[in-house]
């Protein structure tokens, strides 16, 4: 990067909300497409990240509206617009808005109103979601990169690349890996499990623990030999309000009494976004399923203060 181009971003990055960019930034986006933002002053934010990115760089007075998972910082959903669940927005409730940028995450929907969006003349960027550190760090960036505020993103990448650091050095005492079976609901006896590919995968991994099924990609349904033959030592699963599985209903589970999550009475729920929203909390979601899967490592994370969570970014 010239000298030059730091230096116009450095002055872009102190210019006042509402002030549109004269030459227009360009974003390469999830669809292979080159999206050419103006004007970045109100956005509509559609994923829990992506909104928690925002505002961990400083725009927050940006943001017009948000999506139902847009649950963190709490102030989100409770002083901006939401516009619903991010796989089933309404074409009508975000450009209602009267945006100037739409950043939605990878994977929003549906089709229909999705085509809407980028056929409006409004910029559409898809966010990709890779579900890796290094996708993370892309998304940190990009996201940054639309807002005009390079330097803020390159603060808050150093962070959380710092915290992945951190978790790297506690994940290496871990001797013997736990087999960990994400499970997202159990309908009519069947636990819809997390395969590769997925958040809950990655976030096992970077726990220091092994995802206990290794035969597919994405989420399926499991019969009871599956279930059986994944032998897992570990239930984890995310709280989902009167939704939300629960101990008691994996422990009575017939399949599961023949594996050892029976007989060791291992269940743990976490926050959704927090566990896989993969956000700048991402390493200290992370932090915390290793301390829960690995009690013994609760003494060596005392030291592990995730820098994300306190970094100033935001100028």
């Amino acid at each position: 990067m010239t000298i030059c181009r730091t230096l116009a971003l450095l002055a872009l990055c102190l210019l006042p909300p509402g002030t549109a960019i004269a030459e227009g930034i360009t974003v390469h986006d999830a669809r292979d497409r080159d999206v050419v933002i103006n004007d970045p002053s109100r956005i509509v934010s559609i994923g829990g990240a992506i909104t928690e990115i925002l505002y961990a760089l400083g725009f927050a007075d940006r943001i017009a509206g948000v999506d139902a998972t847009s649950l963190y910082p709490p102030s989100a959903l409770r002083d901006k617009p939401d516009v619903g669940y991010m796989r089933q927005l309404s074409a009508e409730g975000v450009l209602g808005l009267h945006p100037s940028l739409v950043l939605a995450v990878q994977g929003s929907g549906p089709k229909e109103t999705m085509d809407v969006l980028e056929a409006a003349k409004v910029p559409l960027v898809l966010v990709p979601e890779t579900f890796s550190e290094a996708g993370l760090i892309e998304k940190i960036r990009l996201v940054g990169h639309a807002m005009g505020a390079d330097p803020r993103a390159a603060c808050l990448s150093a962070a959380v690349e710092g915290d992945l650091a951190q978790l790297r050095t506690l994940r290496a005492r871990v001797t013997q890996p736990v087999r960990v079976m994400f499970v997202m609901s159990m309908v009519g006896g069947r636990a819809m499990a997390a395969g590769h590919k997925t958040a809950a995968d990655e976030i096992i991994q970077l726990a220091g623990a092994v995802n206990a099924i290794d035969g597919y990609d994405g989420y399926k349904p499991l019969n009871d030999e599956a279930i059986v033959a994944a032998k897992p030592d570990v239930v984890l699963s995310i709280e989902r309000g009167k939704d939300s599985l629960n101990a008691d209903a994996v422990f009575a589970h017939p399949a599961f009494a023949l594996t050892p999550v029976a007989a060791n009475k291992a269940f743990i729920s976490m926050e959704g976004l927090y566990l896989l929203g993969f956000g700048p909390r991402t390493a200290a979601a992370a932090r915390d399923l290793s301390i829960k899967l690995y009690p013994a490592l609760a003494s060596q994370a005392e030291s592990f203060r995730p820098a994300a969570l306190t970094a100033n970014c935001r100028q």
